[in-house]
């Protein structure tokens, strides 16, 4: 009796919603509800608070959250390493990505994945909404930058880089920026977004030590700068075709720009103010980051993305 209500209540923890959590033990709603009552009953604790529109935890809730996420995770390890013994990973993937980082550099790749594992099979959508992977059933998503979801596992596969970038044919006309303030001056193609994302390096601050000599360091700032231009497309391949024929600036990922760069028909600009590298990352529930076939493909993926 001690393990009734244990899987229920962290799933609905985790997904902070007593139907979510049903759907992801697949069973009942109700079965879900009437589990937790009884763990609640048996403990003499209120666990979860509930209202019409969420569930949270109580502050005895979060405890004991911790511990039985920590038991059921060490179940599972145990089981899977058993497992591991006697099979090989198999059954079906469902993940989600962003569209152009998916079709360029991940869908390609899992390609070659499944051409050596014959038994996963895989299921990828491609969105640059946000999807909840809990409601839409995902096992697996890979997000580029900051992370904000802290209910799931997550690790880091590689970075992108962002450049801002001009035809030479372009310079040759309006000349090349020197620093932000001259971007002012020129036809920006934008996407999504009429602003882009820079380090603004800022002067040394000097401050006397004992000896009476100036030292400093220089102090660097993450500036969003709005910019402004003839054309606004939000998609990365149509942006770096106007740049390709002199229409403007852009600012996009590597992986648009980079081979351009490599032969020189795109010029990389301001490279003293390129913001920083940005993650990507999988991410996983925590229920599911032990499957052999998801460690698998992230693995896969860390070692080959670049």
């Amino acid at each position: 009796m001690r393990w009734e209500g244990i899987s229920e209540f962290v799933s609905v923890a985790e997904s902070e919603s007593f139907t979510r959590g049903a759907k992801v033990l697949g069973i009942s709603t109700a079965q879900v509800s009437r589990q937790i009552s009884a763990l609640e009953k048996r403990l003499n604790i209120k666990l979860l608070y509930r209202t019409t529109r969420k569930v949270s935890l109580t502050e005895e809730g979060r405890v004991f959250y911790q511990h039985c996420r920590s038991v059921l995770d060490g179940l599972d390890a145990a089981e899977q390493a058993v497992s591991n013994l006697q099979s090989k990973p198999q059954g079906r993937i469902k993940l989600t990505a962003p569209v152009t980082y998916g079709e360029q550099q991940l869908l390609p790749l899992i390609n070659d994945f499944m051409g050596q594992y014959h038994d996963i099979e895989v299921t990828a959508f491609l969105s640059n909404q946000k999807i909840d992977l809990i409601e839409g059933g995902y096992d697996l998503a890979i997000r580029i930058g900051k992370l904000s979801d802290s209910t799931m596992m997550a690790k880091k596969l590689s970075q992108r880089t962002n450049f801002i970038c001009a035809a030479p044919s372009y310079l040759d006309i309006h000349g090349t920026p020197q620093n932000l303030g001259e971007l002012g001056q020129h036809n920006c193609l934008l996407g999504t977004r009429d602003y882009w994302h820079f380090i603004d390096v800022g002067k040394i601050k000097e401050n006397p030590n004992i000896s009476g000599k100036a030292t400093g360091q220089k102090s660097s700032v993450e500036r969003n700068l709005r910019v402004s231009g003839s054309i606004q497309y939000n998609s990365g391949y149509s942006l770096v075709d106007a740049a390709l024929k002199g229409l403007g600036i852009v600012q996009l990922p590597d992986y648009y720009v980079q081979k351009y760069l490599t032969s020189g028909e795109l010029v990389s600009l301001l490279d003293d103010y390129r913001e920083p590298e940005e993650s990507i990352w999988a991410i996983y529930p925590h229920n599911r980051h032990l499957s052999p076939k998801i460690r698998l493909l992230v693995d896969y993926l860390s070692e080959h993305l670049v």
